[in-house]
């Protein structure tokens, strides 16, 4: 294996992606390339590391010793000592085999976050022995590795899985009561898991919680809102989804730069995103003490009172915020005035300070080209369509239709056009709105932040504001990779313990990709799961020629890319799990028969 590099141009700058390669010899000689692991952008110091980890893996040629069976036809000269068993290999079966690898890494995770004693400390078994601490490890690793339903759990994916192997118990722990039952537990929990939680991250990944990203999303339940109780979470409210018409719950969420998860809320789902900030501020004053804190919001989070609150408490809460556009028109003439400064390559920034407040009108010439591309394309889009529609002829209840259709899906294009429809007949005019578009050209890549952090350095700001993608990313990976929804609850308690367990897969994940990050930033989480899941558990039946049967359970060797990830991880395969010899004759076996098995 080596490391090969690829070049892409991208918007005018050279960027070099890594992955990690083997050559493939085909049976006709040729020689190809197989890509094994990609790494992504990584700096020079991370390339060296990788090459020198890939010499070291080549090096080991030979990792084990592998003791030999004698097989019953080759067992003439040693048919006399007792010490030696012997193999019907003609008789060898393999049974149950089930994934192993990707449950592996998510205990040696679960571990990692102490997660195992927390919950043992906080969920003792019940006087049946039920160990509640493992039951709800098995949820959050089905949540990480394959998310459904428990119904799935239960009928399926428990089965499939190495579960048992792994936390020493049986199928108990799949049962379907016990599987929901667990869910009535957890939510007394939450704050000393939030504490938790902070201690392991500063821990393992040395994290401050000086700025904090704080931004809501919504999940939705396919019910009629008129059949639930009085009370409940679930109304009608904005969706981020686009499922209006779908009852929701609304979800608060607090992570750090790095996206490691402080807090989350869940809310009801009429809640407006300005009543929330000030609910959450005293929660995280009153569960870590007042601090120096940086709080990053998108406009629309913080109402004005709650900014003057900020600014006013003892000692003063630092906030950063987006503003919306209708600002940005007040200030513009003011902001016409000042003159561009250079915040970082690529960002240009000017500063107007105002009633104790600093204005930071941004630009960004990455964000200039993505933005105009994006509106270029929807506009050219737009304007073929209405090109066709105005050639067909149809009544003016489908013209009025297919307009709606077309204002939906390009909705930013669409209020660059002027569109006047005939009131009688079915027809239509559109022209280009100039002056609009002229003013979208120069406010594109452009924003308007703003802040009581008069002293920071513009381009420190600047960076603060574009981390608010990674809380973006937490609620794509809840929302996808982990799949938060559909939730098959009926019960709000429940509901809000499967948003918990979710919280809890959400904190493995994040912790894997940390750690994968440190070894290059093309390396996802999900690629890593993927990569272990090809690992394997299956049973070894061996009978003997004096009527016994050996058993092994063992799982798979991991390919060399996967041992490769395993060795950069710094994390040890446990060892095989001993032989067992059935049956009663076993006892009349010599000891020397066990150590050549082993």
């Amino acid at each position: 294996m080596f490391l090969r590099r690829t070049e892409r141009k991208k918007n005018g700058k050279t960027h070099h992606y890594w992955n990690v390669v083997e050559n493939k010899r085909l049976d006709d000689g040729r020689v190809v390339q197989r890509h094994a692991l990609y790494l992504g952008e990584i700096n020079s110091s991370q390339a060296a590391a990788w090459r020198k980890a890939i010499e070291v893996f080549d090096e080991d040629a030979g990792r084990a010793r592998t003791l030999a069976l004698f097989p019953e036809d080759r067992c003439g000269a040693v048919a006399g000592d007792a010490s030696v068993v012997q193999l019907r290999l003609s008789e060898m079966r393999l049974r149950r085999p089930r994934q192993w690898g990707a449950c592996w890494l998510a205990g040696q995770l679960w571990q990692e976050l102490q997660l195992d004693r927390f919950w043992a400390d906080r969920l003792p078994p019940s006087r049946k022995k039920t160990r509640w601490d493992q039951v709800l490890q098995v949820l959050a690793t089905y949540r990480l590795i394959a998310p459904g339903s428990e119904w799935r759990l239960h009928r399926q994916w428990f089965g499939n899985s190495a579960m048992v192997d792994l936390l020493g118990a049986d199928f108990g722990l799949a049962e379907e009561h016990k599987l929901y039952a667990c869910h009535d537990l957890l939510l007394a929990h939450k704050d000393a898991l939030f504490s938790h939680l902070v201690g392991r991250w500063r821990d393992l990944f040395n994290a401050d919680f000086d700025v904090l990203l704080y931004d809501l999303t919504s999940t939705y339940f396919e019910v009629n809102a008129s059949d639930l109780p009085e009370g409940s979470k679930r109304r009608h409210g904005y969706s981020r989804d686009k499922r209006p018409d779908c009852p929701q719950v609304v979800i608060a969420l607090v992570v750090t730069p790095d996206g490691l998860p402080l807090a989350y809320e869940v809310l009801p789902g009429n809640t407006a995103d300005s009543k929330t900030l000030r609910m959450f501020l005293s929660k995280i004053e009153r569960q870590y003490g007042k601090a120096r804190r940086v709080w990053v919001m998108d406009r629309g989070v913080p109402t004005e009172a709650v900014l003057a609150e900020m600014r006013n408490s003892a000692p003063p809460v630092q906030y950063l915020v987006g503003t919306p556009k209708g600002r940005l028109n007040r200030l513009e003439k003011h902001l016409l005035e000042k003159p561009w400064q250079d915040a970082r390559e690529g960002v240009k920034v000017k500063l107007l300070a105002e009633d104790g407040e600093l204005y930071v009108f941004a630009q960004s010439d990455d964000r200039v080209s993505k933005e105009r591309a994006m509106r270029r394309r929807q506009l050219k889009w737009l304007w073929k369509r209405l090109r066709q529609i105005a050639t067909m002829e149809i009544s003016r209840e489908e013209l009025l239709m297919k307009l709606g259709a077309a204002r939906s899906r390009a909705p930013a294009a669409w209020r660059l056009v002027e569109i006047e429809v005939d009131k009688v007949r079915p027809s239509f005019s559109f022209a280009l709105n100039r002056k609009k578009l002229r003013t979208t050209r120069r406010r594109e890549g452009r924003y308007l932040l703003r802040t009581n952090l008069t002293d920071n350095d513009p381009a420190q700001l600047w960076q603060y504001y574009t981390q608010l993608v990674t809380v973006e990313e937490a609620f794509r990976n809840l929302k996808g990779d982990l799949a938060i929804r559909p939730i098959f609850h009926q019960d709000e308690t429940r509901i809000e313990a499967h948003i918990f367990i979710a919280f809890l897969a959400y904190c493995m994940q994040i912790t894997l990709t940390r750690r994968l990050h440190a070894l290059a930033p093309g390396l996802t989480a999900r690629s890593a799961l993927e990569k272990f899941a090809a690992v394997q558990m299956i049973e070894v039946h061996l009978p003997t020629t004096d009527g016994r049967e050996i058993r092994l359970t063992r799982y798979t060797h991991p390919e060399p890319e996967l041992q490769l990830l395993i060795d950069r991880l710094k994390l040890r395969l446990p060892p095989q799990p001993p032989p067992r010899i059935t049956t009663a004759a076993a006892k009349q076996a010599s000891p020397c028969s066990e150590d050549l098995l082993t």
